[in-house]
């Protein structure tokens, strides 16, 4: 009977992540945090992230970056993990990217947010074990978005349009998953890290629960002090 290990040997998971610089990543958490701050946050649920990803004996990982961001999460990562550059601009681009570089043989492939070292291993297991009787599996936000999606082939179309990242997101790609005649599979609904209200709710449950995410854990009991700039800075103005 084969280990769980080895039946996940053709899975493929792939971190969407660009590299933490000034105005790029989590720039809606701005409200309550300063830049260097973000970055230090981002920082952490990256490395975070890639912990969660690498604990999953038997998958294979990957990032899927910008071209211009690959060097540097390259050197941020460490050898241990491959990071590849998307083709074209945008998350939709970015997606059709790693479809079309890791399902090509027929791999199971799940892509998902670099800001997710909370959800739970045990979902995205679930993502792949989907995988085997679906076409498609999509990982539903609180806000309408999505936080994974996986597909064993490259569908060409699935990710068209400019509502990825919005809070249509999820109807748009069931509407384009419908039109292509694909099968879709759930996971449960969770939310990202996007908003001062996402970390607030992030600080409250790792701080029952620090062994999740060591590092965001560390960085949040020290939120209060890294967000006094910014909320200075706003009562000045």
């Amino acid at each position: 009977m084969p280990t769980e290990a080895q039946s996940l040997r053709d899975c493929t998971l792939v971190i969407m992540a660009k590299a933490p610089r000034p105005g790029a990543v989590k720039t809606r958490l701005s409200a309550c945090l300063p830049p260097a701050a973000i970055l230090g946050l981002y920082r952490c649920l990256l490395e975070d992230t890639i912990a969660l990803a690498e604990s999953l004996a038997g998958v294979e990982t990957a990032i899927m970056c910008p071209a211009v961001d690959v060097e540097e999460l390259s050197r941020l990562t460490g050898q241990g993990m491959r990071v590849v550059a998307q083709t074209g601009d945008g998350l939709g681009a970015a997606l059709t990217a790693v479809f079309e570089r890791f399902a090509a043989a027929g791999r199971r492939v799940v892509a998902f947010n670099s800001d997710s070292p909370h959800l739970p291993s045990s979902t995205l297991l679930k993502a792949f074990e989907a995988l085997a009787s679906r076409d498609l599996v999509a990982g539903p936000t609180h806000d309408g978005g999505y936080y994974l999606v996986g597909a064993s082939s490259a569908h060409p179309g699935l990710f068209a349009g400019d509502s990825l990242g919005t809070t249509s997101a999820l109807e748009a790609l069931l509407a384009r998953a419908r039109l292509l005649a694909l099968t879709v599979g759930f996971t449960e609904t969770f939310y990202d890290i996007d908003v001062p209200a996402d970390l607030s709710r992030l600080a409250e449950e790792l701080r029952l629960a620090p062994y999740r995410a060591p590092r965001t854990a560390s960085w949040l009991t020290e939120w209060p002090q890294a967000a006094a700039p910014s909320r200075l800075s706003g009562a000045e103005g």
